[in-house]
């Protein structure tokens, strides 16, 4: 039986790989939100991400942080690229057309990936990627407390602009009643592409903070995505606050798991969390009934 010294590291370990989590999830919360889909390009777009940071640090020299100002950025541009220009035309409304078409999608970006990348594992070498830090007597990595911080502020960052600007009362109007918001003047087209674009940039800010302790594949989104999705049915579809605990719960099952059952048994808990979840609470802990 593991003792007090190593259950407490394990878990603030847990706490920062959630946090993590958690940044992937919120994008994908949002996106269902408002959209009503579930965004299966997901994990290819933060794929997408991390071999942008990856070629911003090989060519210029552009540290993984300093990235954050161009990344994200350019994710929003992208997504609401994708949804002003591919998904709305191609689903003609139809919420099981976007379906089919962000699987599309997926599959022509991790191919596209492969093609140009080949399989090859690549990661990036900072000064800081193997500093440790001290915290209630764990020393854990920098990177890692670095990223807890960064979603921490990212998440408080997409909660003030869905409650205190006029774009996300806007997207909040939309997610409740698509035909009213249209009759009173909000134009659903353009919010729709923000809200995508939103959701897409918090997968550039997850990219910029994970290439410091992580490496990219062009099916690195798989596992992140799989996660994701589990966080979201925790939390409850389209809850912010709900994705945020998700991912801090699932980061830390996650580290208990790997602590008492093995490293290759660590997921266990998590998938079985959410089968009970979707037995017991379908809305998740923090949904509400449609």
């Amino acid at each position: 039986m593991p003792d007090l010294a190593i259950i407490v590291p394990s878990v603030l370990n847990g706490l920062t790989t959630g946090a993590l989590y958690a940044l992937v999830a919120l994008g994908l919360t949002l996106i269902y939100g408002v959209l009503h889909i579930i965004n299966f390009a997901h994990g290819a777009l933060l794929m997408v991400g991390l071999y942008a940071v990856y070629f911003l640090h090989s060519s210029f020299g552009i540290d993984p942080y300093v990235s954050l100002l161009i990344v994200p950025p350019g994710m929003f541009a992208l997504g609401y690229a994708l949804q002003r220009g591919i998904i709305g035309r191609a689903s003609h409304g139809r919420d099981e057309n976007i379906l089919l078409v962000t699987l599309g999608l997926s599959i022509v970006i991790e191919n596209l990936a492969l093609f140009v990348f080949r399989s090859d594992t690549r990661s990036v070498d900072t000064p800081y990627s193997f500093e440790v830090v001290e915290i209630l007597g764990a020393f854990l990595p920098l990177p890692k407390v670095v990223a807890f911080a960064g979603a921490l502020i990212t998440a408080a960052l997409l909660w003030l602009l869905m409650s205190r600007t006029d774009l996300g009362r806007a997207i909040r109007a939309l997610a409740k009643e698509r035909k009213g918001a249209k009759l009173v003047g909000i134009d659903v087209d353009h919010v729709f592409a923000m809200s995508f674009g939103l959701g897409i940039a918090c997968l550039g800010v997850a990219a910029c903070l994970l290439l410091p302790s992580y490496y990219v594949t062009p099916q690195v989104g798989h596992g992140f995505v799989l996660i994701a999705f589990t966080i979201v049915v925790l939390g409850g579809m389209g809850s912010f606050v709900g994705a945020l605990v998700g991912g801090l719960i699932i980061g830390v099952v996650e580290a208990l798991g790997g602590l008492f059952l093995g490293e290759s048994l660590g997921q266990i808990g998590i998938f079985l969390i959410f089968i009970l979840v979707l037995v017991f609470r379908p809305t998740g802990l923090l949904g509400h009934k449609v």
